[in-house]
């Protein structure tokens, strides 16, 4: 019972729009309405600029770490998987925006600094790879998803954290087919332009 109630609050965290309330706390406008429409860090970044921008960065990445914190100290490995997946599962469906959330890679790093975090300094060097050489956050953000499954096996992580890896990666990835579909058109937006 207790690991079922320990999942039901990571949904729960994981549902806070962070990028939205700290919009309308600072009196800026809603992400949904500008940029990309999304209501993560990256597009608040552009739209409300970078103090909201790296707090909903820092809000999204506690939204992952924090329920997988709780349920490591108190339901054990299992239910810390079960819970940072259901904590990413709350940013993308949120519960409180009638399931149109943000595409995930906060909640996922904040989700990874607890279960993985040698596969997660490997990732992040991967996204800013990304993000060096092409400009794009999306291109990053990609790159890191596609290369997290083979990176925890290759540091000698459990196996069994693929199941929570992959369909977190996948998701990331179904989330950023807009992105795809512009950086194929060559209409991607790119930071420091």
């Amino acid at each position: 019972m207790k690991g079922i109630l320990i999942v039901l609050f990571s949904y729960l965290l994981g549902s806070i729009p962070t990028g939205l309330i700290l919009a309308k706390i600072a009196g800026a406008e809603d992400p949904r309405t500008r940029g990309s429409g999304n209501i993560g860090a990256t597009n608040v970044l552009r739209t409300a600029g970078k103090t909201l921008g790296v707090l909903t960065l820092v809000g999204d990445i506690g939204k992952g770490a924090l329920p997988v914190a709780v349920a490591k100290a108190t339901g054990g490995d299992g239910v810390a998987m079960a819970a940072g997946l259901a904590a990413f599962w709350g940013h993308l469906f949120p519960l409180y925006l009638r399931f149109r959330g943000g595409k995930g890679v906060a909640t996922a790093i904040g989700v990874y600094l607890m279960l993985a975090p040698l596969a997660l300094l490997i990732d992040l060097a991967v996204f800013l790879g990304g993000v060096v050489t092409t400009r794009m956050v999306s291109v990053g953000s990609l790159m890191a998803a596609l290369l997290m499954p083979l990176i925890i096996p290759l540091v000698g992580y459990p196996t069994s954290l693929l199941w929570v890896v992959t369909p977190m990666s996948l998701l990331i990835i179904w989330r950023h087919r807009g992105n795809i579909q512009r950086i194929l058109r060559g209409e991607e937006h790119k930071i420091f332009s």
